[in-house]
């Protein structure tokens, strides 16, 4: 794993990391305030890809912008586009976890021609607080007043989650509450949720939740503009991402791929195996693609 600063198009200094030194690049268009390691499978040797992803505003090394509004989704489209022309990668397929789908689908709506594929898992592109608690049987117009509403109340309390999350001491055995709540289930490995948790427990959770409220309460995005491959992937028992949401925004997107595994949010870390395997495919079906297409008509195409 290599991390190093980027400049941001306004001024903000990105971390960005990177991993593998064979096979195609592949942009990863991380989850709020998640890091590599919530990306098992893609991390081992096996997967013969090169990652590319940063950090968002403000996590992990990355500097907040001196404009405290700059943390909304054109931000971190721009910040994507910074880390590819970073890496010298003109096109790529981009996979996207939870938040990181809405990044990822306006990263396409809005440069098609970097953007060779879409991997989209356990999130909807845009209007993710409208989606929060489908699998409980909350209501449609309930989820996003109830879910901006807790958001709202989390920021408002982040000194005190900081007081709390960052004494925790957080390893194998006491994260099998956690891999048993049901908000994630117990197919995650104990060592690589241990990984994802210890880390992510250490947030500004002040700032954390204001980068929540400052993406997820986004408009739907017109993904039927899309004309890239696409595949998604959603969990059955997914709390913040109701799986029949996404199948019903992903209908409308030209052949996409739409697949529901036995998983909650953490569909990265539950189904490892399946997301290397349908990022392996996806590649597949985005090459064949571009090979049909003339390379001196390529970046004139809407799409990939």
């Amino acid at each position: 794993m290599h991390e190093h600063d980027v400049p941001g198009g306004d001024g903000t200094a990105l971390r960005a990391w990177a991993h593998g030194a064979y096979g195609p690049p592949v942009l990863i268009s991380p989850g709020l305030g998640t890091i590599p390691e919530a990306w098992p499978s893609l991390l081992d040797a096996s997967a013969r890809v090169r990652l590319h992803s940063w950090y968002h505003r403000g996590t992990f090394g990355s500097g907040r912008p001196d404009d405290p509004a700059r943390i909304g989704l054109d931000d971190h489209v721009a910040d994507g586009i910074t880390v590819l022309d970073d890496a010298g990668v003109d096109r790529c397929v981009v996979a996207g976890w939870s938040v990181g789908v809405t990044v990822a689908v306006q990263l396409a709506l809005q440069h098609p021609e970097r953007v060779s594929g879409l991997l989209l898992v356990a999130g909807v592109p845009g209007a993710a607080f409208g989606s929060m608690g489908g699998v409980i049987g909350l209501p449609d117009g309930m989820r996003a007043p109830l879910a901006r509403t807790v958001t709202q109340g989390l920021h408002a309390a982040g000194p005190v989650i900081d007081a709390l999350m960052h004494r925790l001491p957080i390893t194998p055995v006491t994260v099998w509450p956690l891999r048993h709540s049901g908000f994630m289930l117990p197919a995650a490995d104990p060592e690589h949720t241990a990984t994802a948790v210890r880390r992510f427990a250490r947030h500004d959770w002040q700032w954390y939740f204001g980068l929540a409220l400052a993406v997820s309460g986004r408009a739907p995005l017109d993904v039927t503009a899309l004309r890239c491959p696409v595949t998604s992937l959603a969990g059955r028992y997914d709390l913040l991402t109701d799986a029949e949401h996404i199948s019903h925004r992903m209908a409308g997107v030209p052949q996409a791929r739409q697949r529901l595994l036995p998983t909650s949010h953490f569909l990265p870390l539950e189904a490892p195996a399946t997301v290397l395997d349908e990022l392996r495919l996806l590649q597949h079906r985005a090459d064949a693609v571009d090979a049909s297409v003339d390379p001196f008509t390529r970046d004139s195409r809407p799409s990939a």
